[in-house]
């Protein structure tokens, strides 16, 4: 019997069939994508071991990680060990791991490597999520760097962002951790990086937003320094606390998560205002000092150890003293701008003029134009390429007139200006910063109108090619003081010119100038130690001419015909200085001017004219040579630096420059300046002063240098361009109020003291006109001399009877 097929069987065995084959292949489909994988896993595999292999062939030598020795900030600091300032390339100050507070650690781990402690350098995970947000975006934007890559990153690669690189970072922190500790890498760390502000390691960062060592933070503070490495500058406190307290709020919450803080006061910090108690080691104070206490310490140390020694230098200045001498040199010269008229413009020019003043101004300084036979010009002058040359000139910082064409008003954006023109060449001054001659009723932008001719000192070139050049206004003279313990010869302060901001012209230490009258008193110590001469001598002060040179006393006064030399050198009394250098040579002079210190050249052909100063010296040369005066004669180096880092600054030996009885019959002499003399205001300090008022030839330098046994300060006053002082401007009258302004502070609550004197001293009563010894019963004078240079003869009863010449024999 046959059977009957139905298509539904048929149809079933069919559709079943070929429903094996397909899933057959599909098995088949899994197998080779998961082979696929398998392969391009061991391909990735092989070519990341190839690229390791590759990229590990040229590595940077861990060494510099190892050897970590940062650029570090160098601390200067005061006699008393306050902060003067810093010095150095990289404000840092390193901190041993073992000092650095462990609230700080843990908020670092929390805030930037969570995993630090237990990974191998590299955070899979964080290189992971950076690989495909990069991908993402196309570009290499995150870098899900550790700490330790960052330590790798910062100190032995190269900051671009490439793939090489960051295989080479990959690689290099592995090995540093395999080669260096945790503690020890989380060191350098802290150390290493850069907390904005130009401040390098937590230290600096922990000084300059706190005002504390970083030993001494607490936990909220520990959170924001914690936060900043992540962008310093948008995070800053200063400049965006929202932001700053943003990142502190979050690193305080990943800080409760790891359980390195409780909860509850995490939360309470958070809740909390950032506490800012900035503190900024600036220069400002004394600048002057800070570039010493920098070249010393650069000799010292050479100039590669010197960036990476931090420490300390310390000096001998007294930043108090320092304060008192900058006000009262300021002071004084605003009290002489008012006097002179040199807070308002020189002169004012019209019309033509103006015109005239700028084409004459703008070939000052260029060479001349070349002549032909003729004698006129052989081609005409390149207009475009002499205001160039000009315009370079100015920027050196020359003193220049040039002429007001705007006067510019503040407004939201500027400060108020002057633009002046000094010859085809544009200048602008921000009177903002002109405190010096703001003083008065009249503001600086009504005190000047276009035409007005101005003194301008350029800043240098701007940022901008065709900007005017920055500058300052040089209305009137500049000054410089020195103060010297007169024990030990230490300075206590410097200062170089009004406004003096570190790298411009210290004048103290720097500018060369005529001392005047002030170099007198070696006249008089090179003839007491003569034994010719006496304090009682008697010379004539009378007009007389020295190979076709007639001196004259100051400001042709009359001659008093004989006097006393310490009567001559009280009142400055040119004729008879120069008479007694006459008598004792000027070999003898050069002899003791080298002696006391004086390291300017003396030359013969100075003649007589040195009894006057006619030499330069600097304000600090001359303070170091007037010691031996009130020291007993001890020749000393005026000294600034005693230690760098552990260094003690070796102390020069002192030398003689002259005895003890020498020195102290001059410095009496110079009391009697004081007393009856061209200082006399400085009596109103109230205590034992000597000193020397200097005024130079032209009125052109005005000094004074004095005294009192404590202390020894000079004060120079004069154009930095030779220009008068103006008239009546002497060493008496701008020069002793500064230092008068000074020591009332700097002595004030200290013991009246007067110069000791020596013993081998002799004291003789003698008459005050012949200057032989007084006659029984007449009123005399004490008077000092060396031992065995008494007068032996008595003058007659009424002072009578002896010629000058005849005086001069009796001594």
């Amino acid at each position: 019997m046959a059977v009957k097929k139905t298509p539904g069987k048929a149809g079933g065995k069919k559709g079943s069939k070929t429903a094996g084959k397909r899933g057959g292949s599909g098995a088949t489909w899994v197998r080779r994508v998961l082979l696929a994988g398998v392969a391009v896993a061991v391909v990735g595999c092989l070519g990341l071991a190839g690229l390791l292999v590759y990229y590990s062939q040229d590595l940077p030598s861990l060494d510099a990680v190892r050897d970590f020795a940062p650029k570090q900030m160098m601390r200067v600091l005061d006699r008393q060990g306050a902060v003067i300032g810093e010095i150095g390339e990289e404000r840092r100050t390193v901190v041993p791991f073992a000092e650095i507070p462990p609230i700080l650690v843990k908020a670092v781990v929390a805030a930037e490597d969570t995993s630090f402690y237990e990974n191998a350098g590299l955070d899979v995970r964080g290189i992971a999520r950076a690989f495909i947000e990069n991908v993402i975006r196309g570009r290499t934007a995150q870098g899900g760097s550790t700490i330790t890559q960052q330590v790798v990153k910062r100190l032995l690669l190269t900051p671009e962002r490439t793939l090489a690189r960051k295989f080479k970072e990959l690689i290099l922190a592995y090995k540093l951790t395999k080669g260096l500790s945790k503690n020890e890498i989380m060191e350098i760390y802290l150390n290493q990086i850069y907390y904005g502000h130009g401040r390098y390691g937590c230290e600096e960062a922990s000084q300059y937003f706190f005002g504390k060592s970083v030993r001494k933070i607490d936990d909220a503070e520990a959170a924001l320094l914690a936060g900043l490495p992540q962008s310093p500058e948008r995070l800053s406190p200063l400049k965006h606390p929202e932001a700053a307290k943003t990142r502190q709020r979050y690193v305080l919450g990943r800080m409760a998560e790891l359980g390195a803080l409780p909860r509850e006061r995490a939360e309470l910090l958070a809740k909390q205002p950032i506490k800012i108690t900035r503190t900024d080691m600036s220069t400002a104070e004394a600048p002057e000092a800070m570039s010493v206490a920098q070249r010393v310490a650069v000799e010292r140390l050479g100039d590669g150890a010197f960036k990476k020694a931090g420490g300390t230098v310390q000096t001998t200045i007294d930043l108090k003293m320092q304060g008192w001498a900058r006000d009262a040199l300021e002071h004084g010269l605003e009290a002489l701008d008012a006097r002179q008229g040199y807070n308002k413009a020189l002169r004012r020019l019209k019309g033509p003029a103006i015109a005239k003043f700028i084409a004459q101004a703008a070939h000052e300084g260029l060479p001349a134009t070349p002549k032909n036979k003729k004698g006129a010009a052989a081609a005409p002058r390149d207009a475009k390429k002499d205001a160039e040359a000009r315009r370079q000139t100015l920027a050196t910082g020359q003193i220049v007139e040039a002429v007001v064409t705007k006067v510019e008003a503040a407004t939201l954006t500027t400060p108020p200006r002057l633009f002046v023109d000094a010859g085809h060449v544009a200048l602008v001054v921000d009177l903002s910063r002109e405190s010096r001659y703001a003083h008065g009723k009249t503001p600086l932008t009504d005190r000047f109108a276009p035409g007005d001719v101005v003194r301008v000192q350029s800043e240098g070139l701007p940022a901008e090619a065709d900007a005017p050049l920055p500058a300052h206004l040089e209305l009137g003279p500049q000054a410089a003081m020195v103060v010297l313990d007169v024990a030990t010869g230490e300075i206590r302060a410097l200062v170089g010119g009004y406004g003096y901001r570190a790298g411009q012209f210290d004048r103290s230490q720097q500018a060369r100038r005529q001392p005047g009258s002030a170099f007198k008193p070696f006249v008089y110590a090179k003839a007491i130690e003569t034994r010719r001469f006496t304090a009682a001598s008697v010379l004539n002060d009378a007009p007389e001419v020295y190979d076709l040179w007639k001196p004259k006393n100051y400001e042709k006064e009359a001659f008093r015909g004989p006097v006393r030399l310490r009567v001559a050198l009280a009142h400055s009394i040119n004729t008879v200085a120069i008479r007694l250098l006459s008598e004792i040579g000027v070999p003898a002079l050069k002899d003791m001017a080298v002696r006391v210190g004086i390291t300017s050249p003396i030359t013969e052909d100075m003649g007589l004219s040195l009894a006057l100063g006619s030499l330069t010296v600097t304000p600090l040369e001359l303070a170091q040579t007037y010691l031996p005066f009130f020291n007993g004669g001890q020749r000393m180096n005026a000294r600034l630096v005693t230690k760098v880092v552990d260094q003690a600054e070796p102390v020069a030996p002192s030398s003689n420059a002259m005895d003890p009885e020498t020195a102290f019959v001059v410095l009496s002499m110079m009391k009697s300046v004081v007393l009856e003399g061209t200082a006399r205001a400085a009596t109103a300090l109230g205590r034992p002063v000597a000193g020397k008022t200097g005024t130079s030839n032209g009125q052109r330098d005005a000094w004074f240098a004095g005294a009192t046994a404590d202390l020894l300060a000079v004060v120079w006053v004069g154009f930095d361009d030779m220009e008068k002082l103006g008239r009546g401007e002497t060493g008496g009258g701008a020069a002793l109020p500064i230092w008068i302004d000074f020591m009332t502070k700097a002595s004030a609550g200290q013991p009246v003291r007067d110069f000791s004197q020596p013993a081998a001293i002799e004291v003789q009563t003698i008459d005050p006109k012949t200057g032989l010894l007084a006659a029984p019963g007449t009123e005399g004078v004490e008077e000092v001399f060396l031992p065995g240079t008494a007068p032996k003869e008595t003058a007659a009863s009424d002072g009578e009877g002896a010629t000058p010449d005849e005086m001069l024999l009796n001594q």
